[in-house]
């Protein structure tokens, strides 16, 4: 069994939307080997403590110093296996230098050499929870049905903390909250306008809910200008919270609007409704799996283009109605 030895370690995807589409695979990994010790590696990998599919999780940080420091570690571990979920020739090499004996990974980027097993990178393309799975099965473990499901195990600190940033945020508790989020990590062809967001907020607050902007600091100034086109007041937690306080501040939505981000997939799968916005990237192959997850794709001949920015006028996402993202906001909380 390719999964044989003790010590195992998984390179997880480079984003938070990735890495909770991961979740299936590890779930099957560990019940393959609940006897193993599972080391699971990537920039969100901290965030999935108390989630129970590994004993250990370590960060995969940007600088190379770092990285040569934590490749020491992971050496002095002598890992049996190294799975990685990522399609990059680094990855790879990264497993290789860990001295990982087996390292199994899809064939993709030239990569083939530094892998001891590979799978073909399916075609035509699957949804990504499939891929990783799939990967898994290759491997020997049982595939684990299902979407991505996130633990909110009891905190009552982290409650307060998520209670004193929405009262900060300006939330009023004059009806449920919906989250809109206005950011998007992979780049800017993914944003809904602004004017956008403010008519849908404004619409929100008319139906007795409640919106509440949500992003990162990048978004301040998108943030500013929604709430400028709005004419009114809109809560917002934008540049607020922090990666650790996320998944409770989507449990505490009745719906997130979003564009295709890794916030959509962890609000999936804490079980909130979502709607999230497609114009570059293809639902088929990355739409939030949930209860209740919608999907709007803007028709535009050059959709999916897969490009982080927009050579045009970002004909897709502008294409998305304010009144379809209203429909399917009461669509997912009727769900």
């Amino acid at each position: 069994m390719i999964l044989d030895g003790h010590v195992l370690v998984v390179r997880l995807p480079n984003w938070l939307g990735d890495t909770v589409m991961a979740l299936p695979a590890l779930a099957a990994l560990r019940a393959a080997r609940p006897d193993a010790l599972v080391t699971v590696i990537g920039p969100w990998a901290p965030l999935l403590t108390g989630q129970a599919v590994a004993d250990v999780h370590l960060r995969y940080p940007r600088n190379g110093h770092l990285r040569k420091k934590l490749g020491a570690v992971l050496r002095e571990m002598k890992p049996d296996v190294a799975v990685l979920l990522p399609n990059s020739f680094e990855s790879a090499l990264a497993a290789r230098r860990w001295g990982a004996r087996i390292r199994l990974g899809y064939d993709a980027d030239m990569r083939r050499p530094l892998l001891t097993h590979s799978a073909p990178v399916p075609s035509p393309r699957q949804h990504q929870v499939d891929e990783y799975t799939g990967l898994l099965e290759a491997a020997g473990a049982p595939p684990m049905a299902g979407s991505p499901t996130w633990r909110l195990p009891a905190d009552d600190a982290a409650d307060a903390a998520v209670t004193a940033l929405l009262d900060e945020a300006g939330c009023t508790g004059s009806g449920p909250l919906v989250g809109l989020h206005l950011g998007a990590a992979f780049g800017s062809s993914k944003l809904w306008p602004p004017a956008s967001y403010a008519e849908l907020a404004r619409g929100l607050a008319e139906r007795g809910l409640e919106p509440v902007l949500i992003g990162s600091n990048d978004d301040i100034a998108v943030a500013e200008a929604v709430t400028a086109l709005a004419g009114q007041p809109i809560a917002s937690s934008v540049g607020r919270d922090r990666p650790e306080m996320l998944s409770r501040l989507l449990a505490r939505l009745a719906c997130l609007v979003s564009g295709d981000t890794g916030i959509a997939h962890l609000a999936a799968a804490v079980g909130v409704p979502t709607v999230t916005l497609f114009g570059p990237t293809d639902p088929r192959l990355s739409a939030p799996r949930g209860r209740a997850s919608h999907g709007l794709a803007g028709s535009a001949p050059c959709a999916p283009c897969f490009l982080p920015r927009c050579p045009i006028d970002h004909v897709c996402m502008r294409a998305i109605s304010v009144a379809s993202v209203a429909h399917a906001v009461e669509k997912a909380r009727a769900a």
